[in-house]
């Protein structure tokens, strides 16, 4: 009797241990020693930088598949939905009221911890940087320049002479996919064996993908090791007060805020962050919400339970506008410390410009989107020097893993949220039963 009742939770206990999330955790470790390795041992850094490199590389190329392929099979399957437009609309709704929890939170913490007094950056790094945001870019951003949402740009190689490399926008790629999807619907009956032709390719898509993602210990151990022998901590030293009131911004909306979303919607909060682990944690060692979107589509609808039809629209849309790291906590928290460096004194207004910006803001850089161009951004809005974008860059990488990691959660969070309150949430498989 003993030995019957205890197998189960012998397989369990053994279950977790081989998981897929616990072997992500493993590449964690392994990736922390041969950083550590690697700063003495000066030929493993190009290898570990080469292999995790690939790994972001192979998830990026499976995106625009995956986006054209889903939203338009997902657009197929939402003719059974009739509340679909009423979906749409909550998911932005959402996206703007977690941004706004947690631009208020970034606030909050840079006004307590005054990260632009405690610093000792060296003024002369003060630099603008070449990239800036503009409202306009959000117009020229959803606007298509062709009809597969590709960008051709010239860089410079090693040996001085120029490269093309291509580029897309997941914006664009999903305007594009979302048009196509309509206009097959309407077309009816001779668009059949077109709709048919792409739910089979979306197949294809997921299996190479699935593929991909079961290499993700690897990708995770050379991307960490990468991030202890490249970057180290040395940069802390005079910026440290900055990076930690980041961290403890990203803190409070991970362990706070979501966590107060999911108890509002009788989510279980264990449950979530233990089936979302593996898209958080690959969001903080590659350091890329688009890489990461094909993983986190994927959790969102197979540990999640979040219909595939809305999360084909709602997970891409989320990887492009949904960034409470990038989008909220940083830029707030990064424009007092270049207010106080510069001997500016923020008011009311400000502040509210700031919240104004960070909710609105993603989107309006959707064109040109990045942490950076979200800060020159509100800096410029606030009438705050752009050369204060120089004095952060020494910490880029440290805060951008942090930050990164909060975009995806919360991007596989609102879909959730969504299915939960529109009653469309698989809660079987939300609960793993």
């Amino acid at each position: 009797m003993t030995t019957v009742a205890t197998k189960p939770d012998a397989e369990q206990r053994q279950h977790v241990f081989t998981s897929f999330g616990a072997q992500v955790v493993y590449g964690l470790i392994v990736g922390l020693l041969l950083g550590m390795v690697a700063r003495n041992q000066s030929w493993l850094v190009p290898i570990v930088s080469e292999v995790g490199a690939a790994y972001v590389s192979l998830l990026k190329l499976m995106v625009p598949p995956l986006v054209v392929t889903a939203v338009i099979t997902s657009i197929a399957q939402l003719r059974q939905v009739t509340n679909a437009a009423r979906l749409a609309w909550k998911t932005l709704v959402w996206f703007a009221v977690t941004a706004l929890a947690s631009v208020v939170a970034g606030l909050v913490i840079g006004t307590l911890l005054h990260p632009g007094r405690n610093s000792r950056v060296d003024a002369a790094t003060a630099t603008a940087p070449e990239t800036t945001g503009s409202w306009v870019a959000f117009l020229q951003g959803i606007v298509p320049s062709n009809i597969f949402g590709l960008e051709i740009g010239l860089k410079e190689t090693a040996s001085g002479a120029l490269a093309a490399t291509p580029s897309f926008h997941v914006l664009q790629l999903l305007l594009i996919s979302i048009a196509f999807g309509i206009a097959a619907v309407k077309v009816g009956e001779p668009a059949e064996p077109v709709l048919r032709l792409t739910a089979s390719v979306l197949e294809i898509v997921q299996k190479v993908l699935w593929w991909i993602i079961r290499l993700a210990p690897i990708g995770t151990a050379a991307l960490i090791a990468k991030a202890v022998s490249v970057y180290g901590w040395e940069a802390l030293s005079s910026l440290g007060t900055f990076v930690i009131a980041v961290y403890i911004g990203l803190a409070v909306v991970i362990g706070l805020i979501y966590p107060a979303v999911l108890k509002l919607h009788g989510l279980s909060v264990r449950r979530f962050f233990a089936q979302v682990w593996p898209v958080t944690s690959l969001g903080f060692v590659t350091r890329s919400s688009m890489g990461v979107m094909p993983v986190t589509e994927k959790t969102t609808v197979e540990r999640l339970g979040v219909p595939r039809a809305y999360a084909s629209f709602a997970v891409p849309l989320g990887a492009t506008t949904k960034m409470d790291g990038c989008a909220a906590i940083y830029p707030a928290i990064a424009a007092i410390f270049v207010a106080e460096f510069y001997g500016v004194q923020l008011n009311i207004t400000d502040y509210l410009l700031v919240v104004f910006v960070s909710v609105i803001g993603s989107a309006a850089t959707a064109g040109t989107t990045g942490a950076t161009v979200m800060l020159t951004l509100t800096l410029s809005t606030l009438g705050l020097p752009l050369e204060g974008v120089g004095l952060l860059l020494a910490v880029e990488p440290i805060v951008d893993m942090g930050r990164t990691a909060v975009n995806v959660t919360g991007q596989a969070l609102v879909p959730a949220v969504v299915a939960k309150r529109e009653g469309i949430l698989n809660r079987e498989v939300f609960e793993g039963k």
